[in-house]
């Protein structure tokens, strides 16, 4: 049990595979998330990624019974938080925003703790009208810490960031829809991801990275900075081959498929 993919086409399932628990994070989960989205990385015929989870849940959160079973898995987890660089909890989440194509994130049941951060790191979040979310560390006397921070202060207001992680309380899909966490409250998130996914498929690929980094990188830049990183992602898709089959797509009528995305 860990994590499987499912490739179809231009489009990958990454699947959090713990049903019996809930998906709860394990060791498996936490390396196998993290070595997946590295790997989906090197693919440049990716169009785009769906997270899901497999039984009735997307991810109850950290087991801690399985992350810090003894003294020595306390000592490593410890030594990895003190990291100068995103550690391995960080990168659960950061790899799936450094992925070059859009994520997103199919939520039913509990999504809790490292769950929600995780769905927090996704472009786009579905959820099922059943579904329930928490930022859950509180309740152990913890922060969220496994880019929660990040992502969700992306989504949300400051005020309602802290109000969710200093009270932990679960929420239902509507008030998450309510708050910007959830975009859309969906009877099938997979079937409305998919058919998400085929909608910008139809784009050049480089154009919907370029698209992720540059609301990425400006999302708490200041002005001359936002303008600067327009202009410089602009430089790297102008004039280069996809966008010419764009051009040619939209002016001539052509069906002209794209190549394998450049950008990154």
């Amino acid at each position: 049990m860990g994590v499987t993919v499912e490739r179809d086409g231009a489009f990958a399932t990454v699947r959090l595979d713990r049903p019996d628990k809930h998906n709860g994070v394990n060791k498996e989960i936490l390396h196998g998330v993290v070595k997946v989205g590295r790997s989906l990385r090197r693919d440049r015929t990716l169009r785009g990624v769906i997270l899901a989870g497999n039984g009735p849940s997307f991810c109850a959160g950290a087991d801690f019974s399985s992350l810090a079973a003894t003294p020595r898995d306390n000592l490593m987890n410890v030594l990895r938080m003190m990291s100068p660089w995103a550690n391995v909890f960080q990168q659960w989440g950061l790899v799936w925003r450094q992925l070059p194509v859009p994520v997103v994130a199919c939520v039913q049941g509990v999504c809790f703790g490292a769950g929600i951060q995780l769905a927090l790191a996704a472009d786009f979040r579905i959820a099922a009208p059943d579904a329930r979310f928490s930022v859950m560390e509180s309740k152990w006397g913890l922060i969220p810490d496994m880019s929660g921070a990040l992502t969700l202060r992306g989504a949300v207001r400051e005020d309602v960031a802290k109000e969710l992680t200093m009270t932990g309380r679960i929420f239902g899909a509507e008030e998450a829809q309510a708050l910007g966490i959830v975009g859309r409250v969906d009877a099938d998130p997979l079937v409305a991801a998919r058919a998400l996914l085929e909608e910008i498929a139809v784009r050049s690929p480089d154009a919907v990275a370029g698209t992720k980094a540059l609301f990425h990188r400006t999302r708490t830049a200041g002005r001359w900075r936002t303008l600067l990183t327009e202009r410089l992602i602009q430089v790297r898709l102008i004039g280069r081959g996809n966008q010419l089959v764009a051009v040619r797509n939209n002016t001539k009528k052509e069906s002209k498929p794209y190549g394998p995305r450049k950008f990154s």
